[in-house]
């Protein structure tokens, strides 16, 4: 899944916003059931390489993923998991995660 938002912020504006507010965007991604523990994030010059586990009961599922930030730009890619699909619909993550992280780039 990829969602890529632009904003005006320039690169150190825009990777600003998303360190400090990088918990919230990816707990922004559970929907339901689905609960995201055990967040991981570490940066790479302006990509910030994540990983968490989502739970729903006795399940769970690693999900790693990268942030990409531009002077015009942030893109996250993640790949979520078949399983993880059932609970939480693409789209409607997709959906939720975009609309966080324009309102963290526009505030």
């Amino acid at each position: 899944m990829r969602v890529t938002v632009n904003h005006d912020k320039g690169l150190q504006g825009a990777t600003q916003v998303v360190n400090e507010s990088a918990d919230q965007l990816l707990a922004s991604a559970a929907t339901g059931p689905v609960q995201i523990t055990d967040i991981k994030r570490e940066w790479a010059g302006s990509t910030m390489d994540f990983a968490f586990t989502g739970r729903m009961g006795f399940f769970s599922a690693p999900i790693k993923g990268k942030i990409y930030v531009t002077d015009k730009d942030v893109t996250i890619d993640v790949e979520l998991p078949g399983m993880l699909k059932a609970f939480m619909p693409e789209e409607k993550v997709r959906a939720q995660v975009e609309s966080r992280v324009r309102g963290l780039l526009n505030a």
